[in-house]
């Protein structure tokens, strides 16, 4: 019996051994020992950590001595039904293995040594609602002005710090400014808040871990025998704690795997920092590295070409990618005159490609959210179903409903649900008990809201009465620019009065969302929409249908995402747009050769989630702000990174691919008479063609000397984006390869013409 079980057991593990490629089982019998297993793209790395834990259990490792953390719930759940089904032919049990997220192991922990944590065992747990609620109370104890600190960019900004593992006295000091001085007092209310409550966030779970195995041998010395195999997904995710958690877990046996993409890693406003896997390497010698360099996904040529621009990245291990799909097409390269030929060139190609099968799945992938909008109204013109992918429709942002509701305020005052909509946005002291007032006061004098505001105004009236009146002249007063403005033109009266914009950015800078540049690109939509002849009735009417929410389901097959959102899968055909210095990479990021790296792995996880065919493009002027002028946007740095061989230009192109593709004047947008004689003068440019629309007005405005490619003693190769002032104060924008955007004073700059 012995030997018949035994034989079952050899057969069933060569069974499991058989489903993987040389590599991946090099990669799960390596059982012993530290283990960094570099996963490209594609190649199967979460296949290795649940096929790793398989084979343990067959070997006869107790469940209860293995752990494996992944970062998110469901990622955890279906490791766990894939492990129990790999198990289950042989009768072995799974049920006791620690399969678990970050956050609910240190709960764990914590919860069974809360005596030496320093903790109440039944210590609260805050969640995300529970979190922003102390935010809220830290500022109103604080009495600061609520308005300016919102409970969820100041939630975001404390996890932001703790996650980079930063006190309130260390934030306090770093602080440059007073608002970021205010923003550490928070801090540190919120945690004399979270402590009187006998209450942890989810960052602290981390941290007090952390804290606890690091100083208290006993307790880390049970735990590290305890789970004597740790296997850990996503390791270019963690963040500093995540990775100290990690060592000290490992114990002697040192029976630790980690698996992941340095190339992906994407993520250190989350508190990532790249560089995990040499740290892995400095803190686990002699660690034995495994590469799956076996591809599943993509094609040869999308994953050379994928690989050409991210090794460009200093410090890193590196890899080499091979395709089992084989060598497949070239990529296309589409140079479009601006956004909206950029998006009509993509929406007619995903047309062609769903006429020609209706199974295929496209996606189209951008830098920032803003950028969908093109895509969105091109998509519904052409009568294409689409998804948005980890975010909401363009019109349906939160951002995007405030601005047009202020504008339909400034047209339609009586507009009760645009009133309720922007009354206290941004915060202006008009809370629930005045708005229930003035509704009351509406009913009964049977009149809207609008009329209602007048009788709630004066001495002895309603408390809020007197924001009530202020916000009553300032509409008012939009109402009358809506006779004299263009609707780019009120569009900016409307922020500017109303303070929103202001608010919006102050927003994005806690959080670090892009509000501010969705609100920019409503500028933009406006000023094409004139374009088009249309008024500013027929644009609201167009928003309100948009906003509409369509009914998305897994089935359709066009989705619309950021390189963020697209992590972690694949299409069949992918478009990656907006190749262009300042949209990717990002122009947050120029200031940092870290954050322009973050941005290359960015734009190599996008290319990568290509099966069959990758097509990039950009745009060679985009709107600024919704002037008449499109500003002149240079080419991605990331475009010269990819080998000129491995792409073709697309039908209707303005610009061959390769390493000679440039910035270079239109025609149409250049006017001769403004040329003059000078070291900057532009020996030529490329003939892109008319297509009418704004040629005339871009006539007007467009500077000769923008599009000139010029070098810098210092910072070498650039292209000239912007000029402004004259004579000895001109000052010049330039766009420099190696370098991002540097504003010079053009005497003093020592340019040479190209």
């Amino acid at each position: 019996m012995g030997f018949a079980f035994l034989s079952f057991h050899t057969s069933r593990l060569m069974a499991l051994l058989d489903e993987l490629n040389s590599q991946q089982r090099e990669a799960v019998l390596a059982t012993e020992g530290p283990v960094l297993v570099l996963a490209g793209a594609g190649t199967g790395k979460t296949r290795v950590i649940t096929y790793r834990v398989a084979h343990l259990i067959e070997q006869g490792v107790p469940g209860r001595n293995i752990l494996a953390v992944t970062f998110t719930n469901k990622a955890s759940e279906q490791m766990r039904r894939r492990i129990e089904e790999l198990v289950r032919a042989s009768g072995r049990d799974a049920s006791d293995i620690w399969i678990s997220t970050f956050h609910s192991l240190c709960a764990r922990l914590l919860r069974r040594e809360a005596t030496h944590a320093g903790l109440p065992r039944n210590f609260a747990i805050y969640d995300d609602d529970d979190q922003m609620r102390a935010a809220k109370m830290a500022v109103q104890n604080l009495k600061l002005i609520e308005k300016e600190f919102s409970p969820r960019p100041v939630r975001d900004r404390i996890s932001s710090a703790k996650n980079h593992n930063t006190s309130p006295g260390e934030m306090e000091a770093e602080a440059y400014d007073p608002f970021g001085k205010k923003v550490a007092a928070i801090y540190r209310e919120y945690e004399e808040i979270l402590h009187k409550a006998s209450a942890l966030d989810f960052d602290d779970l981390l941290l007090r871990a952390v804290k606890l195995l690091r100083e208290n041998t006993g307790v880390r010395t049970r735990w590290s025998e305890r789970l004597r195999y740790l296997q850990v997904d996503e390791f270019q995710d963690t963040n500093a704690s995540q990775e100290e958690l990690v060592r000290l877990l490992a114990g002697k046996e040192r029976n630790v795997c980690v698996v992941g993409d340095e190339d992906q890693s994407i993520y250190s406003w989350r508190g990532a920092v790249s560089g995990n896997f040499r740290r892995f390497l400095e803190d686990f010698p002699g660690a034995r590295t495994i590469r799956l360099e076996e591809n599943y996904r993509s094609t040869q040529t999308i994953l050379d070409a994928a690989g050409a621009v991210v090794s460009n990245n200093r410090s890193r291990l590196g890899k080499n990618l091979k395709a089992a799909l084989g060598e497949g097409e070239l990529l296309k390269f589409y140079e479009a005159r601006d956004a909206s030929d950029e998006a009509e060139y993509v929406c007619g190609e995903i047309t062609g490609i769903l006429r020609e099968d209706a199974s295929a799945t496209v996606a189209v992938l951008y830098r920032t959210s803003a950028q969908s909008r093109s895509f969105e109204e091109s998509l519904r013109r052409l009568g294409i179903r689409y998804r948005i992918v980890g975010g909401f429709s363009f019109y349906q942002r939160a951002e995007i409903r405030d601005a047009l509701a202020y504008v339909r305020m400034a047209m339609h005052p009586e507009d009760d649900v645009a009133l309720l909509r922007v009354l206290n946005v941004p915060p202006r002291g008009i809370g629930k008990v005045t708005v229930d007032a003035l509704r009351e006061v509406a009913r009964e004098f049977n009149e809207s809201l609008w009329e209602a505001i007048p009788r709630m105004t004066g001495p002895g009236k309603a408390r809020g009465g007197s924001a009530l009146s202020a916000f009553r002249e300032m509409i008012l007063g939009m109402t009358e620019e809506c006779q004299v403005r263009t609707p780019g033109e009120l569009l900016e009266v409307v922020l500017e009065r109303t303070g929103y914009f202001d608010w919006v950015e102050q927003q994005d800078k806690l959080d670090h969302s892009t509000r501010a540049d969705n609100v920019r690109e409503l500028s933009n939509a406006l000023a094409e929409a004139i374009e088009a002849g249309q008024s500013l009735e027929d644009i609201l009417d167009r928003a309100a249908l948009v906003s509409d929410a369509d009914e998305y389901d897994e089935s359709v097959p066009v989705s619309l995402m950021t390189l963020h959102s697209a992590k972690g899968l694949e299409f069949d055909h992918v478009f990656l747009a907006g190749l262009e210095e300042g949209v990717l990479p990002h122009g947050r990021s120029m200031g940092s050769d870290e954050d322009v790296e973050e941005e290359r792995r960015l734009c190599y996880v996008g290319m990568t989630r290509a099966k069959r065919r990758l097509t990039i493009s950009r745009a060679i002027y985009r709107r600024s702000w919704g002037n008449a002028e499109l500003t002149p946007a240079a080419p991605s740095r990331f475009l010269a990174e990819i080998p000129a061989e491995m792409v073709e230009a697309a039908a209707g192109s303005l610009n061959a691919p390769g390493e000679t593709r440039r910035y270079e004047p239109d025609p149409d947008f250049y006017n001769a008479e403004y040329r003059r004689p000078g070291k900057y003068a532009h020996a030529g440019g490329g003939k892109f063609g008319s297509r009418g629309g704004s040629a005339a007005r871009m006539k007007r405005t467009t500077n000769p000397l923008i599009g000139t490619r010029v070098r810098h003693p210092t910072y070498g190769v650039g292209t000239i984006l912007k000029v402004e002032d004259d004579g000895d104060d001109r000052r010049i924008t330039v766009s420099f390869v190696d370098h991002g955007m540097k504003k010079l004073i053009e005497r003093y700059a020592h340019l040479e013409a190209m």
